[in-house]
């Protein structure tokens, strides 16, 4: 099943930094607000950061108390990455997604994975032209710029299987022709941590191909608040538009920040800082997979894209600190003596960020 979502245009916004100095944490693991900016970027790269700031507000419009998840999304797209949204049901991850397509000037389709979905149902197939007497191609939904793959973990593998190619690659092969994915070119996909009847956990090899797992967490007493009375009021989830939702930024502005963020400056030290983080995990006990090269190159872009963010044109170790569970974490598997244990995923990540030195 798909729907298409279209946009238009509006903006206002700011950013906040945490008491010392660096962007507040969340506990997603993806920090919840950029920091102020430390260097003086050029007229273009503030104007495209400005304008993927505002992003947030224009999101908050119709989401509560969600902005790291708002930020992680943010950073999938600056990175050419792809984002994995957890949690339980009624935490608003498919709003989010909708709310975040509604407010950028570009094309986003959803298909609602289900066990009968097929391959050819996200990425096209051929179908039969009788008047032209050939068959001709007609493009799945995956032919957009952010395509929400609502309940991934709801469809068989084989369905999963076919999101790999166009997450790795950004493009689709059918009948042994490639055809290249639009850019920019984003999955944000959405899954639910406490079912497991007639679901399908997403294998090894598919999670490593999302940069970012952000985990939606209830929200505070306030922000529940927050959420009821906007129910009271008449906020309606199914009318965006109605809710004052505008587009903020466009695909250009997402394209500067991804050619920004490239350019990032980050000291050989701070390499060797995220090196020796990938490697202290490949040695932990209680892991039966560690961090692979990709888990390492992964976590550099998504520090640069933090960096970024925040307004520095350079990454520091605090960044990397910053962004290393939500890149890190759904990369990691636990020995079975250690599930049995109940030890988690993310407090051995945080053990082994903690024994390794800091470069200052």
């Amino acid at each position: 099943m798909t729907d298409e979502t279209h946009p238009e245009r509006d903006a206002n916004a700011a950013a906040s930094q945490g008491d010392d100095g660096y962007p507040a944490r969340h506990a997603s693991g993806v920090p919840s607000r950029t920091g102020a900016a430390d260097a003086a970027p050029g007229a273009e790269t503030r104007s495209a950061r400005d304008a993927l700031l505002r992003v947030r507000n224009e999101v908050a419009k119709a989401v509560v108390g969600q902005e790291a998840a708002v930020t992680g999304l943010m950073i999938g797209l600056l990175t050419r990455g792809h984002v994995l949204l957890e949690g339980v049901p009624g935490t608003a991850k498919t709003l989010l997604v909708r709310a975040l397509a509604r407010s950028l000037s570009i094309d986003t389709k959803r298909v609602q994975f289900t066990p009968d979905l097929m391959p050819g149902d996200v990425t096209g197939s051929l179908v039969y032209d009788r008047g032209a007497n050939e068959f001709s191609f007609h493009p799945g939904p995956v032919f957009t710029n952010l395509l929400l793959a609502d309940e991934i973990n709801r469809t068989p593998p084989k369905t999963q299987a076919s999101l790999l190619e166009a997450m790795a690659e950004r493009q689709v092969t059918v009948a042994g022709e490639p055809r290249a994915l639009p850019a920019p070119f984003m999955v944000a996909a959405t899954q639910n941590p406490i079912e497991y009847e007639g679901t399908y956990p997403l294998p090894e090899a598919q999670l490593d191909r999302f940069m970012l797992k952000v985990n939606m967490d209830i929200p505070s007493r306030d922000n529940e608040i927050e959420i009821v009375q906007r129910h009271a009021h008449g906020f309606d989830a199914s009318n965006l538009e109605a809710a004052g939702l505008r587009p903020a930024a466009s695909a250009q502005d997402i394209e500067t920040g991804i050619r920004e963020v490239a350019n990032v400056d980050i000291h050989p030290e701070v390499i060797g800082y995220i090196v020796d983080i990938a490697r202290a995990t490949r040695q932990t006990p209680s892991l039966s997979l560690g961090m692979s090269p990709r888990a390492a190159t992964a976590l550099l872009a998504t520090s640069r894209a933090w960096a970024w963010l925040s307004g520095r044109d350079f990454v520091t170790p605090d960044d990397v600190k910053v962004m290393a569970q939500s890149t890190i974490a759904h990369r990691l598997g636990l020995r079975p003596e250690a599930e049995l244990e109940g030890v988690r995923v993310e407090s051995v990540l945080a053990t082994a960020l903690d024994s390794i030195p800091v470069p200052r």
